[in-house]
């Protein structure tokens, strides 16, 4: 693929400052992702992963300074609407939104208004029930859609949101978190939904504390740390012990097997 035929990269940000109140959440933050990249950005809590998740989503906003810039998709600016068209987003906010009576297919429905359902004022056309009824039968969840939402396990109701994120189609998923909540069979059958994603060509970006998350197509690891990037590289070269156990201000002990990576 020649220069003037590559995609856009998928993230563009540069010496970002971003704040929380009167609190620096980000600062001096440079990060690119290509478009077709796997990348999983590790932290501890409060290191400003939740802020860069809100800046991505454009939920926050940079502090405006003559050597700092950010595009997505390699546009500067978007319509929050059009950008969840083409980025999903897998969220922890939206797990504890979506809750009550709402059913698993109305979940997925709502992801063509970004809402947290599907209300009066929402036109459903056969076309939207087309694809989100897809989007649940590519999940394997067929079953869930007409459940409602409290009557689904933790992991069901995971899936429930992968579909919804899923169902225009986009060229990139951004998980937040994905496993936080869930027992160890669903986290297993989530790090499989993850690796199948990954394999059809759908680019992803984890964001977690967690390294039993980065699953083996991740070829990426971006370290995150007081809002900052302190390393970021091939995988192997990133996660080291004493790499991580300096990040996290523990001692610890890593063990890899099949491509997957433990610390305790």
């Amino acid at each position: 693929m020649n220069a003037t035929t590559q995609k856009p990269p998928l993230l563009d940000f540069h010496n970002l400052r971003v704040m929380r109140g009167q609190k620096v959440a980000l600062d001096d933050f440079s990060l690119r992702i290509g478009a077709d990249e796997h990348v999983a950005v590790l932290g501890p809590n409060g290191c400003g992963k939740s802020t860069l998740i809100k800046t991505i989503t454009r939920e926050c906003y940079p502090v405006a300074r003559p050597d700092s810039s950010m595009s997505i998709l390699g546009e500067d600016t978007w319509d929050v609407f059009a950008l969840r068209a083409r980025l999903g987003i897998v969220s922890n906010d939206l797990m504890l939104s979506c809750t009550g009576d709402a059913s698993g297919r109305d979940v997925v429905l709502s992801g063509f208004f970004s809402s947290i359902g599907v209300f009066s004022n929402h036109v459903v056309d056969p076309r939207h029930r087309e694809l989100a009824d897809a989007a649940l039968a590519e999940l394997k969840i067929s079953h869930l859609a007409d459940r409602p939402v409290c009557e689904m396990s933790s992991g069901e109701a995971r899936r429930v949101l992968i579909a919804r994120a899923l169902v225009h189609r986009p060229g990139a998923l951004l998980f937040d978190e994905p496993c936080n909540s869930l027992d160890l069979s669903a986290q297993q059958s989530l790090h499989r939904t993850m690796r199948e994603l990954a394999n059809s060509g759908t680019a992803i970006i984890l964001v977690t504390h967690e390294l039993a998350d980065i699953v083996p197509e991740i070829g990426r690891v971006v370290l995150m740390d007081s809002g900052r990037v302190v390393a970021d590289g091939p995988k192997e070269e990133i996660l080291r012990v004493e790499r991580l156990a300096a990040l996290f201000g523990v001692n610890v002990e890593m063990a890899r097997r099949d491509g997957h990576y433990h610390l305790w």
